[in-house]
């Protein structure tokens, strides 16, 4: 299922010795579902399913399915320049080598850098960046009146379950120690014009504060959510050119008109719609099947250890954010863990250069996991993979699993990353892949085939990071 990649954010800590520390929270999209796959209702073959991660602790440990997607292409500009680099190592054979070689043949070019300097590149994107956006939305009539925006808070966990979860399991989750805040949702997939999309049904007013900040502050969006009305992540809009004002089809027990109303990342990656609950709660989701929970201070493993606990067979417990140590002062910017990480080996690196190229004029589809269909998140995961690398779904996970890398010292098999989502200026809504030479490959946006083109480092761009194996293993959450 398309979802859009999640929000890359750093959060300023309230704790003076944390900041100290420079530990940053980043957000984290939804790789894959949880064991919460529940057939909600089936309307002309569409099934309507609950969702939600493969929980980090969860009861009965069943087997996910998976949420995916993310989007988009990437700026323009004028010329900079890359030093020398080169593909080497050992020997690749059949189609592999062919694809290999199409790699080294590459003339070297000038990457694209608009305005941006070369060396030393690092993107200044601030909190106050997204406070400054502003959310595509319809000026509502009528609409019913939305409480203010109080306070934002980090959506660190969400409890996801196939069925309602009681008052009493809500009230438990919301006593936990460590959670401030505990929003009772319906979460579940259905179809929107055809394309399957993770979707919350929310009380506007009780749920908007986990919003990102530009969209938790949107008045007009959360009223015309309170008013029968859909809101989309911007990508989705974008992607799947959504009419602003326009009415999409949505496919539940029953199809249902709704009127697109904002466009607007939600901050809680992988979903890419909301709604009221009584809209959701019409498609034939469980009533307040999901939790979304926020937490005091920044031991998010141990808050859902102890939220596992109170939760029902069937449902699971997954961690929004991951917490990770960063030197870099500005947010949505690429790379994480130490710089001395293990990379990948160069035998590996070949092969997933060769299995890279070997896309070259595949279709873009948004959610595509390959071998035949990608979309751009989608392609590094599956190169990767026929590396024996296992990697993260969506962009924004991507970009946490290895160091930064400046520019200037960029080789082939770095990942590449960009801000395009203009409702969340630090949010990584794109991937690449460099591939030497000056040049990238990419599986750019509906209407458009996997394209090796020159590297973009103009004003969308997010940073570089050099892939290590087993930190891209921890963040896919397939170690502990």
């Amino acid at each position: 299922m398309p979802d859009f990649c999640g929000i890359f954010t750093h959060v300023h800590l309230s704790d003076a010795r944390l900041r100290r520390a420079a530990i940053a929270i980043r957000r984290r999209a939804l790789p894959v579902g949880i064991a919460a796959t529940a057939a909600l209702g089936v309307a002309a073959g569409v099934t309507i399913s609950a969702f939600a991660n493969p929980p980090s602790i969860s009861g009965d440990g069943t087997s996910a399915i998976s949420i995916s997607g993310d989007s988009a292409d990437s700026g323009n500009g004028a010329s900079g320049s890359i030093p020398g680099d080169s593909i080497s190592g050992d020997s690749i054979s059949g189609d592999s080598a062919t694809d290999l070689a199409a790699v080294t043949a590459l003339p070297d070019v000038k990457p694209m850098t608009g305005k941006t300097s070369v060396v030393g590149y690092a993107p200044a994107t601030t909190m106050a960046m997204q406070s400054k956006a502003v959310i595509p939305a319809v000026t509502p009539q009528r609409a019913p009146v939305v409480a203010p925006l109080k306070q934002t808070r980090v959506a660190a966990l969400m409890v996801v379950a196939p069925s309602t979860l009681s008052p009493a399991v809500l009230a438990a989750v919301a006593g936990a120690a460590n959670v401030t805040a505990a929003e009772p949702v319906e979460a579940v997939r259905v179809k929107v014009n055809g394309t399957l999309t993770a979707l919350l049904g929310v009380s506007p007013s009780g749920f908007r504060g986990f919003a990102a900040q530009a969209t938790a502050a949107s008045d007009n969006l959360w009223r015309g959510v309170a008013g029968g009305g859909i809101a989309v992540s911007y990508t989705m809009g974008k992607l799947d050119h959504l009419p602003l004002g326009g009415t999409v089809t949505l496919s539940g027990t029953r199809d249902q008109k709704l009127r697109v109303v904002a466009f607007g990342t939600l901050g809680i990656g992988g979903v890419d719609a909301v709604v009221s609950h009584n809209v959701a709660r019409s498609l034939g989701a469980p009533v307040n099947n999901a939790i979304v929970i926020s937490i005091r201070g920044t031991d998010v493993s141990g808050a859902a250890a102890a939220v596992a606990k109170l939760i029902p067979k069937g449902a699971g417990v997954q961690q929004l954010v991951t917490v990770v140590s960063s030197g870099q002062a500005g947010s949505g910017i690429a790379g994480a863990g130490a710089a001395t990480a293990a990379s990948a080996s160069t035998p590996q690196l070949n092969a997933m250069l060769a299995a890279a190229m070997s896309r070259q004029g595949k279709p873009y589809v948004w959610g595509g996991n390959g071998p035949n269909v990608f979309d751009c998140s989608g392609l590094v995961k599956w190169s990767f993979a026929q590396a024996g690398i296992v990697m993260p779904r969506v962009a924004a996970d991507q970009a946490l699993a290895g160091p930064a890398v400046p520019v200037s010292q960029l080789q082939p098999g770095d990942l590449l990353f960009y801000h395009t989502d203009a409702t969340a200026p630090n949010y990584i809504s794109h991937v690449a892949i460099y591939i030497g030479k000056g040049w990238m490959i990419q599986a750019p946006e509906p209407g458009k085939n996997v394209e090796v083109v020159p590297a973009d480092l103009g004003s969308e761009f997010a940073g570089a990071i050099r892939v290590s194996p087993a930190q891209a293993a921890s963040v896919a959450g397939h170690v502990a």
